[in-house]
């Protein structure tokens, strides 16, 4: 209650700013699951190899690749409402571009600069809803955009189950342009973050769009701090990460984010279909709105993490969530070992194997991944290391899209379950060893552990064994 009674209070342009990034959630979401529906459309009309299938799902996130890593300087140089601007003007073009393509090579460069926008918005949206939003709804509006991620996946489905009757791939790609002319028409109006005109020197404008987004704020005392930090950042670099005391950190942030994505979660939301139709699933309703159902729980899960990661601290959610995927691969490799004629029960385990796996992920990892990414790096270096673990996690990604199909085809479901099922298990024993528990700490305490060399410092200045969580009042949490 006290967060929609903050809600309800938040100035109008603070409002704005979180349905934009919202709506551009939506969008993204979107993209990762209606390429499922699309897909076996797509397959059929242009005849498409195994290979070639890989390829226009790896399209995208090869770009999300590039478009990573040029993001943060892109925000930087043009500014947080610029990129937004062009985001949304990208991902409108190239949604109908992919749509009107005509064969594979069109569509595959269509796919390639959709997915480079995506990897735009994922580094600049985040950080233009942390500099515009009102403190006080900062963390809401935050999860407001994950939220709206999972909920863009699971209208992705049930779009492509809807135009699955006519076999309507196109429609399927092209609506994604709907969202983006709304956040076009949101952001046009909005200002730049204060945070942005401050590194340009800009200070009248950052007064003034700080004043319409806290009016209630200490306005000037705000500048200053922005004015400290932003010095204080200038001080960082990718050589100080790769140096002792911070290099466990890097090791830490960047293994983290691989292990995301490599054990096997966007393999699950791009070719869900084709998992269930492995299983002995058939029809449209079966492979694209189980997929969706999927993703419903897999919401639920977010909620269930959040109101818990404060509490419990961060390393029994995070290894809880993983537990759960072993579990879940364990399960998928027994069905598929004993699946010779899938029906009956043998479908009804393979489902809930799929549902407990993506469960287990949202619950874990997906939850917790920005939260490390925020926490792990004193203030010059958080920006450097957030890119760290995004390009980490997105390379993985490339990975697991363009080989997973193939995977599946010559090592079959036990095999390929197999092969996810170990790297869980190698994630459990990363996460279990490298992961501090940060519940309580406040991120000097943080920065101190890593300077320490994974020893948390004691009330009185000396150092205590490191994965101990703080008996201290805890903070709301930055979540993915």
């Amino acid at each position: 209650m006290s967060i929609l009674h903050d809600l309800r209070q938040t100035p109008r342009l603070g409002l704005l700013v979180g349905g934009a990034a919202a709506t551009i959630g939506v969008i993204y979401g979107y993209d990762m699951s209606n390429i499922a529906g699309a897909l076996l459309f797509i397959t059929k009309q242009f005849n498409l190899t195994t290979s070639q299938q890989e390829l226009v799902t790896t399209a995208v996130v090869a770009g999300e690749v590039l478009g990573a890593l040029v993001g943060g300087w892109l925000s930087n140089r043009l500014g947080r409402k610029t990129c937004m601007v062009g985001l949304a003007v990208g991902y409108a073009l190239f949604a109908v571009l992919s749509a009107m393509s005509n064969d594979v090579p069109t569509l595959l460069l269509a796919r390639l600069l959709l997915g480079l926008t995506i990897g735009v918005s994922v580094v600049v949206v985040p950080v233009f809803v942390a500099e515009s939003a009102p403190a006080k709804v900062r963390g809401a509006l935050l999860v407001a955009y994950q939220v709206a991620t999972v909920i863009g996946i699971i209208v992705g489905y049930v779009a492509a189950y809807v135009l699955a009757g006519t076999g309507s791939w196109r429609w399927m790609l092209g609506l994604a342009a709907v969202p983006a002319v709304i956040v076009l028409a949101i952001v046009i109006k909005l200002p730049d973050t204060a945070r942005w005109y401050m590194m340009r020197g800009r200070t009248a404008d950052a007064r003034r769009t700080l004043s319409a987004i806290e009016p209630d704020a200490d306005v000037e005392a705000e500048l200053s701090r922005m004015q400290r930090a932003i010095s204080e950042e200038r001080g960082g670099g990718l050589r100080e990460m790769l140096r002792v005391p911070y290099l466990r950190a890097t090791v830490f942030v960047v293994g983290l984010g691989f292990f995301i994505q490599i054990t096997g979660i966007n393999a699950v939301v791009y070719y869900s279909p084709r998992i269930f139709e492995a299983m002995g699933f058939s029809g449209n309703a079966a492979l694209l709105l189980l997929p969706a159902a999927v993703q419903v729980a897999a919401l639920f899960a977010v909620f269930v993490s959040l109101s818990l990661v404060d509490r419990l601290g961060r390393r029994p959610v995070l290894l809880t969530g993983i537990g759960m995927m072993v579990l879940a691969n364990i399960l998928l490799v027994c069905v598929f070992m004993a699946g010779q004629n899938f029906g009956g029960l043998l479908t009804v385990l393979g489902f809930l194997g799929v549902l407990l796996f993506t469960v287990g992920f949202t619950f874990g990892f997906g939850a917790l991944v920005w939260v490390y990414a925020g926490e792990s790096f004193p203030s010059r270096l958080r920006s450097l290391g957030a890119s760290a673990m995004l390009t980490s996690d997105l390379v993985a990604n490339v990975l697991v899209a363009a080989f997973f199909l193939t995977m599946l085809q010559r090592l079959g479901g036990a095999g390929t379950f197999a092969v996810f099922g170990v790297l869980a298990i190698l994630g459990f024993m990363f996460v279990r060893k490298f992961a501090p528990e940060t519940k309580g700490r406040q991120l000097e305490e943080i920065q101190q552990f890593w300077e320490n060399g994974g020893e948390w410092p004691d009330v009185e200045g000396g150092t205590n064994s490191g994965m101990n969580p703080a008996e201290t009042t805890t903070e709301p949490a930055a979540v993915r």
